[in-house]
């Protein structure tokens, strides 16, 4: 055997990828399109609004692929661990985790429109404020939802019909239940879970096609979102809409940073890490076509892909930080614009509440203003009606629920995988410091930290093995290496078959 060439090709392996150009990095272009986007819908109002149909396009396509995403990644994370006992705990730790940051979350809301109480002097009265058609159809939907709803809604009509509706917590549900049964059919599932995970880097593969057109996009909704609405909007409730901002900011360097330092970690430096998905978010107003790069890049972090593949993708219907701070800042809003006086009791009935209805309208269509409502139904002594006083205004709060959401999520990844003992806290401190680490046993060395390079296409998830091996000596030492770094990983059954 050639010491040399297999030496040669190690190092090149793990040589330090070549840093691509600001010019070529997706969130430069991204940032780009959303402040000219800005400009076009302030500038020409008419022009903005024909723009809509570029940014929902786009918007449309990466949801195309989140429901396969998630079920593929779910049920190769579970399918692949030898003791199934260990996802279930995860699962267990992962839902306490999030209740007890959405109660954080609200609380948080409370205290702030509590003691700000933007709301009193409006004095509005519910009896006469007129519903729009599209609100209506909304308040209508919240008051028919029931605070048990969500957990009946999580068995689907058929195996189809969720990837059709894209209901994220019904692919959950589904994945679950599959990957537990192909762990549970051993040697002889193996073969299917090859077939999981080649079609998981086919998705991917796909996803890096349409992430090249994310400036597109990102222009496309900020135009319309600016020349649909305009900018006076911001001034008629622009008390609120500050709030609702500042909240949600010290929420998230204290509650989720104070987290990240529990895990001697920095949240700033996890924010820089995902600057890319950060821009995508703020131009589509929507955190679903972040979620792919946000797995990607957590498990070049050091969390292990299962832990990944089940904690996020749960936390977009479970852990929604920045909901839960507007719908407690929106009921007391309500409540106080309406003159309903809530003794403390009533608000932490509220909070109760809402932890409830909160889950019920996940990854549905104007889920948040039906989760208000059902709040207020349920609690029934603040007017439904009462929403259309921020329906105007909702959409200058999407982009910083949708932000909150993502960041809560990526800490309660981190978290879990600490809980679990599996997190690699000093390889996650160096990747977001930017630092060059060698690839994860299942990432493609090649551009392991330039995932969002416009150049090159995102890295296949699950990747299988090299695809430009260099010999064959270095292809064996290559094969034994990544087998023992990712004996942890494989099923008891991972025979050759």
């Amino acid at each position: 055997m050639d010491h040399s060439n297999t030496a040669g090709a190690a190092a090149s392996r793990t040589k330090a990828p070549t840093k691509t150009r600001w010019y070529k990095q997706l969130y430069f272009w991204v940032l780009t399109a959303i402040v000219i986007g800005i400009l076009v819908g302030w500038l020409a109002p008419a022009a903005g609004i024909a723009m809509e149909p570029i940014g929902t396009t786009f918007v449309d396509a990466m949801k195309m692929l989140i429901g396969p995403i998630v079920f593929l990644t779910i049920v190769g994370g579970i399918a692949s661990v030898a003791d199934l006992k260990k996802v279930g705990m995860t699962g267990l730790k992962a839902l306490t985790y999030f209740q007890i940051g959405t109660i954080c979350a609200m609380v948080f809301g409370l205290v702030a429109i509590n003691i700000f109480r933007l709301g009193d002097g409006v004095n509005a009265d519910a009896s006469t404020i007129q519903t729009s058609d599209s609100a209506a159809k909304l308040i209508d939907a919240g008051q028919h939802q029931e605070w048990w709803q969500f957990l009946t809604h999580i068995i689907p009509e058929s195996m189809v019909s969720p990837f059709v509706e894209g209901n994220i917590l019904q692919i959950i549900f589904i994945a679950v239940v599959f990957g537990i049964a192909l762990n549970a059919m051993g040697k002889v599932g193996a073969p299917v879970l090859d077939g999981v995970q080649r079609l998981t880097s086919v998705m991917f593969k796909i996803l890096g096609f349409i992430m090249k057109a994310a400036p597109l996009g990102a222009f496309g909704a900020m135009a319309y979102a600016v020349g649909k609405y305009g900018v006076s909007s911001l001034t008629s409730m622009g008390g609120l809409i500050a709030l609702f901002y500042v909240t949600s900011i010290l929420f998230v360097v204290i509650v989720l940073g104070s987290v990240m330092a529990f895990l001697k970690l920095n949240i700033f430096t996890m924010i820089r890490h995902l600057k890319e998905e950060y821009m995508l978010i703020l131009g589509t107003s929507t955190a679903e076509p972040a979620l792919p790069g946000l797995m990607r890049k957590l498990e070049h972090a050091g969390v292990k892909k299962e832990t990944v593949g089940l904690v996020v993708p749960t936390g977009y219907s479970f852990n929604l930080d920045g909901a839960a701070i507007y719908l407690s800042l929106a009921a007391l809003y309500i409540a106080q614009a309406t003159n309903t006086d809530l003794t403390i009791g009533q608000q932490l009935g509220l909070l109760a509440v809402m932890l409830l209805t909160s889950k019920g309208a996940a990854g549905v269509a104007g889920g948040g203003f039906i989760a208000l409502t059902a709040t207020l139904t349920t609690l029934g002594t603040i007017p439904a009606a009462g929403i259309m006083l921020i329906f105007g205004i909702d959409k200058f709060m999407s982009e910083c629920r949708a932000l909150v959401n993502f960041t809560g999520n990526a800490v309660a990844t981190l978290f879990i995988a600490w809980w679990d003992r599996t997190l690699d806290a000093d390889r996650a401190r160096r990747v977001f410091r930017g630092e060059a680490v060698e690839p994860m046993p299942a990432e493609d060395p090649a551009h392991a930290d330039e995932v969002t390079d416009i150049d090159d296409d995102l890295i296949e998830y699950g990747h299988h093995g090299p695809k430009h091996p260099s010999s064959l000596d270095s292809t064996v030492s290559e094969g034994l290496s990544r087998q023992a770094a990712s004996s942890d990983r494989r099923p008891a059954y991972s025979e050759t078959v």
